[in-house]
């Protein structure tokens, strides 16, 4: 009996998790949730978290050093941080087109904007003191978070991913200018470190259904409690805001990347899809493109035939700096809030949205929730009052999960285009026969 892809076993697990979270919450039982269920979605993130910065550091030491000088470094470097730009700013603009078009803030009433302000005010002031104090450490400050002052430190916190990029990018050049027979036993070992990384993660893999299982019939009991009518309003509360920030993120799936891959990796885009499918649903479930980073490897390397050498560099990098879906719900959020409040945004005003959303989109860690950080930084770039976070706080789970899968797509994409750029091939990308046949 041939067995069933992995992607379906996670929609399917997706989809138990609804139906048990729902009929917990009807029943009442929400505590056998919380003691039974919950724990196994826990330690699902956790190993997934493990397992991240050895994959990181290993894939991106090994993808660095196995080039033969520096200047493809510089050349694959190049190509990777201009079209991480681009589709962010692409991202941008999109997000303010929709959100001027659909004008979703203009159906808050005053007393709807005191409700969400009374519920969530604390949550908006907890958000605001954290960005405040980003936004005071300086224009430089990111770049001098990024050097980090002992590295081991830097291994034991995943919000430190730039610091082991920095490290491992340092690493892997100083292995690229070293005489090839001194570095060359160096070499074999991360060739092996990297062979296990990969076995664990399809290891961890395994398991990936019943994860997602828990992680979202959890997630509804700890929305809903036990009242099954905030279960329902959960489904509605998603009006005109949540539309136009989920209109731009298919626009961006379907419909961007698409015209990226056609244009410039020559690949179809219903083949990219089915190939990266099990990190789409992996993103959406955990919120974090950090923590999908080996399901995306896996996928672009083994289901997509990109090159370890051009992976091992391009996604990583791309899980902590390229945050397309995290852009374009900024711009919206941003304009949705000035609309609440009955403000009119000059177009220098939202310009500045564009770049200080790219820029905060590239400052973001990629774990849950951190977008609703930075949005306060471009909340007063723009001069719209903070504490109209507490708006948009309601539905931010649901639609992080949807810009996640955004985020894990572009990085995808852009791994896609920079693979085709950096090599001499004329046909297209091709597929591996065997997994091929198995998607088929």
């Amino acid at each position: 009996m041939k067995k069933l892809a992995l992607h379906w076993q996670i929609i399917i697990g997706m989809v138990l998790g609804v139906i048990t979270g729902l009929g917990l919450i009807s029943a009442g039982w929400g505590e056998f949730s919380n003691d039974w269920i919950k724990p196994f979605g826990v330690m699902f993130v956790n190993v997934l978290k493990m397992i991240a910065v050895p994959l990181v550091l290993v894939s991106l030491i090994k993808g660095i050093s196995s080039l033969s000088d520096i200047s493809q470094l510089s050349s694959m470097g190049g190509r990777t941080l201009g079209t991480y730009i681009f589709t962010t700013v692409v991202a941008v603009f999109l997000g303010l087109v929709i959100v001027n078009i659909t004008k979703p803030g203009k159906g808050f009433t005053e007393e709807t904007r005191k409700e969400f302000s009374q519920s969530f005010s604390e949550s908006a002031g907890e958000k605001t003191i954290i960005a405040e104090n980003v936004k005071e450490s300086g224009p430089l400050q990111p770049l001098v978070d990024m050097v980090p002052e002992n590295i081991f430190f830097s291994f034991a916190d995943n919000g430190n991913m730039l610091q082991v990029i920095f490290f491992a990018v340092l690493f892997g050049v100083a292995m690229v200018l070293v005489d090839e027979k001194v570095v060359d036993p160096v070499k074999k070992v991360f060739d092996g470190l990297n062979d296990i990384v990969i076995e664990i993660v399809n290891l961890i893999m395994r398991a990936a259904p019943v994860g997602v299982f828990a992680l979202l019939c959890s997630l509804l009991v700890d929305i809903a409690g036990d009242d099954s009518s905030r279960a329902l309003e959960l489904l509605k509360v998603l009006s005109y805001y949540s539309l136009s920030v989920l209109l731009g993120l298919v626009i961006m799936i379907f419909g961007f990347y698409p015209l990226l891959l056609r244009f410039f990796a020559r690949f179809d885009y219903k083949r990219f899809f089915e190939g990266i499918a099990p990190a789409q649903m992996m993103a959406f479930s955990t919120s974090s493109s950090a923590a999908t980073l080996p399901i995306t490897l896996n996928s672009v390397e083994k289901k997509l035939g990109v090159s370890n050498k051009t992976a091992s560099f391009v996604l990583p990098l791309g899980a902590t700096v390229n945050m397309d879906g995290t852009s374009l719900y900024q711009s919206v959020a941003a304009v949705f809030i000035a609309q609440a409040y009955g403000l009119d945004l000059t177009l220098g005003q939202q310009l500045g949205i564009v770049v200080t959303a790219t820029l905060a989109s590239i400052g973001a860690a990629a774990v849950p929730g951190a977008g609703i950080v930075m949005l306060v930084i471009v909340l007063e770039q723009a001069g719209i009052p903070v504490e109209g976070i507490a708006l948009i706080l309601a539905p931010d789970r649901i639609l992080d999960m949807c810009r996640t899968v955004v985020n894990v797509t572009g990085d995808a994409t852009v791994c896609m285009i920079v693979e085709k750029s950096t090599t001499n091939r004329t046909t297209k990308i091709e597929m591996p026969v065997k997994e091929a046949e198995k998607i088929a």
